[in-house]
C-alpha cells in the first residue's frame, strides 16, 4: 500500500475554467458574442490580446458559474456581451445587462455572482502600481 492510498482524499470544490490562449486573427472582423461558446458547468474563458501592457478576454459563464473574490494590481473593464451578471465590488453588487459595463478599480476586493448564463469582455490595462 502506497503512502498516497493511505491519505484521505480531500473534498475541494475546483473551479473550472477553461482557458483558450489563441488570439484572434488580425485584421478580420468578428461577432464579439459569437468568438465563445458555452460549456456546461464551466467557466471559459478566451484571449483576445494578450500584452505585457495589457489583456483582453472574452468569458463564457454557464448557469450556476461565477468567479470567486480576488483583487488585482490594476483597474480592470468588464462589459456584458450576453445575459446578466453580478458583479460585487468591495461588498456592493451591481447588476449589470447586456451592452452594460463597470471598471473594477485596482486593489478593490472583487467577485462575479452567478445570475444565470452570461458573456462578457475583461480589459485589464496595466498601466503601472498604483
Amino acid at each position: 500500500m502506497t503512502l498516497k492510498s493511505k491519505l484521505p482524499k480531500a473534498k475541494v470544490k475546483e473551479q473550472k475554467i477553461k482557458v483558450q490562449t489563441a488570439d484572434l486573427d488580425k485584421s478580420k472582423s468578428h461577432i464579439v458574442v459569437e468568438i465563445i461558446e458555452y460549456v456546461p458547468h464551466s467557466v471559459v474563458s478566451k484571449s483576445i490580446i494578450k500584452k505585457l501592457t495589457g489583456n483582453i478576454s472574452v468569458m463564457s459563464f454557464d448557469n450556476g458559474e461565477g468567479l470567486t473574490e480576488k483583487t488585482s494590481p490594476f483597474d480592470t473593464f468588464a462589459q456584458i456581451i450576453e445575459g446578466k451578471a453580478n458583479i460585487v465590488i468591495d461588498k456592493v453588487s451591481h447588476l449589470l445587462q447586456t451592452g452594460m459595463g463597470i471598471v473594477i478599480p485596482a486593489h478593490a476586493a472583487n467577485y462575479i455572482k452567478p445570475n444565470g448564463r452570461f458573456k462578457m469582455i475583461l480589459t485589464l490595462i496595466k498601466s503601472g502600481y498604483e
